[in-house]
């Protein structure tokens, strides 16, 4: 798929929490096929500390608005700066980047889609792709507490929301994988992201359970096209660059 370097208008700055702002971009010209578990790489300008591109995973695309989502959780000096940026802003990327969610086969599969913190970005987007092709995802997402849920409302639109805080103050107490959906419930499909510790306990269910699972992975990426090898992991075709053969993987190639 052919990458294009943009320049993106910033036409809203919403901030959703303390550390979370969502960002929606338009572009002059329309937006080049974006597919669901792609992301971007954006140039942060003013900022010194900040010498290399920034990687976001793609939170929605809206095709009748010529609209990119990116959800941006404060992390560093780089993110501080972009969630700061005023509506009327052009800021460049690089996108579309590496490869995307793979759809079910059949249309009534039991699809689960699982997020914590910011890893929720990638599954807006490919929830709505799945409900828009027939199928019904579920959603299960986990935070630290109920002020860290984010776009719940957005996620409600595609498919029923299931909740874990690990303080008990929404949903069940826990992290995502002590839900008891997982105790009433068999998947044929579990999709996830976000920190390696869940994924890995959601992996390990669905090799446990013999479910099909793919999981977007967050290595930290300089480049986005296998220059810098910043982003290498351990999967049993040798050591790859997520940036370019993910960043979703099948966990049957991953080497957890």
């Amino acid at each position: 798929m052919k990458k294009l370097i943009l320049d993106l208008i910033l036409k809203k700055n919403i901030r959703l929490n303390e550390q979370v702002h969502l960002l929606i971009f338009s572009s002059e010209q329309s937006l080049p096929k974006i597919l669901p578990g792609q992301f971007v790489q954006v140039k942060i300008d003013d900022s010194p500390a900040t010498f290399l591109r920034r990687p976001f995973s793609v939170n929605f695309v809206d095709g009748e608005n010529n609209e990119l989502w990116l959800l941006i959780q404060i992390v560093g000096a780089g993110t501080l700066k972009l969630s700061e940026t005023s509506p009327g802003a052009s800021v460049n990327m690089i996108l579309p980047l590496g490869n995307s969610f793979t759809f079910p086969d059949k249309k009534d599969e039991k699809i689960l889609l699982v997020g914590g913190g910011s890893g929720i970005a990638p599954l807006l987007f490919w929830g709505s792709c799945l409900r828009k092709a027939d199928f019904n995802p579920e959603f299960l997402i986990g935070a630290r507490s109920r002020a860290y849920l984010v776009e719940l409302k957005e996620f409600e639109k595609y498919g029923k929301v299931f909740i874990t805080t690990e303080d008990g103050s929404e949903g069940e107490k826990g992290f995502v994988t002590d839900h008891s959906i997982f105790k009433e419930r068999k998947f044929d499909r579990i999709y996830s992201c976000g920190p390696t510790p869940m994924m890995k306990a959601v992996g390990a269910y669905a090799i446990k359970n013999n479910t099909f699972c793919e999981v977007s992975l967050e290595n930290t990426m300089g480049c986005g096209i296998g220059a810098c090898l910043c982003c290498v992991t351990d999967t049993t075709a040798g050591r790859v660059c997520v940036c370019t053969e993910g960043t979703v993987f099948n966990i049957a190639k991953l080497k957890w």
